[in-house]
């Protein structure tokens, strides 16, 4: 490793951790038309979830077209909920900044839900999906951790514990993803600031990405109510820490 790391290849400067169906798609859109950005051609890496049993180089491969002085992102939010993701992080990246976009807890689950009906992952109806969860996880499946971890990845707390417990505060840029949509102007200049990148105009219009089909409309009072019992704490938790949170709790 440290032979390698001599080489100077390039990797990230800051990670999308997620969280999924939290506007991670639109973020990167956003980024994406700053001159002195740089991502690789596929949106998720994957490299500290999926693919960590290749070597370093195979990760720095994906930014050997960056320009010197861009600053080269990973947005990949499935490494929000990787268990392992933030001590693989840590040990080749430990430097490295972190943005996390977190949703109405209540919404994120139930877009998922919608997300993985439409892309053939999941046979189940909403309510019945959602009892399946614990079982599905209880398991031990990659696939369903992957897949079917519906509420479990709307439990924002204990997914950011495991970060917190290894990089400095200052690492990470906690948003709400509502406001990445409500207060675009806003969240660009933290971000601009937070990734130490030059004052560019928010981008008109929007480049918003990969927009759920609104199905989530639909749902019944009484999941949405159910889930929203089952995620209070979440919500609240989240509330105490960032200083932001969602008109139901």
């Amino acid at each position: 490793m440290l032979r390698w790391l001599a080489k100077r290849q390039r990797l990230p400067d800051f990670l999308g951790l997620g969280t999924q169906k939290g506007g991670t798609s639109t973020l990167q859109a956003l980024l994406k038309t700053h001159p002195d950005v740089f991502f690789p051609s596929c949106k998720e890496v994957h490299y500290f979830s999926l693919h960590a049993e290749k070597p370093p180089q195979w990760y720095a491969d994906h930014y050997a077209n960056a320009g010197r002085r861009q600053r080269c992102g990973d947005i990949t939010p499935y490494y929000l909920f990787h268990p392992e993701a933030p001590q693989r992080i840590r040990t080749l990246l430990p430097r490295v900044r972190m943005v996390v976009l977190l949703r109405d807890p209540v919404e994120r689950c139930l877009s998922q839900v919608f997300h993985a009906r439409r892309l053939g992952f999941e046979p189940l109806e909403p309510e019945e999906a959602i009892d399946a969860e614990n079982q599905r996880l209880s398991d031990g499946s990659a696939f369903s951790r992957q897949k079917h971890s519906y509420q479990a990845r709307s439990r924002y707390l204990e997914q950011l514990d495991r970060y917190e417990r290894l990089f400095h505060h200052e690492q990470l840029l906690v948003l709400r993803s509502e406001d990445l949509f409500e207060q675009p102007d806003a969240v660009w200049s933290k971000l601009l600031r937070f990734l130490k990148l030059s004052n560019q105009p928010l981008p008109q219009p929007l480049p918003i990405a990969n927009r759920g089909k609104g199905e989530a409309i639909g749902v019944s009072a009484k999941l949405r109510a159910r889930l929203r019992s089952e995620l209070a704490a979440t919500a609240s938790g989240v509330r105490e820490r960032y200083g932001f949170g969602w008109d139901w709790a």
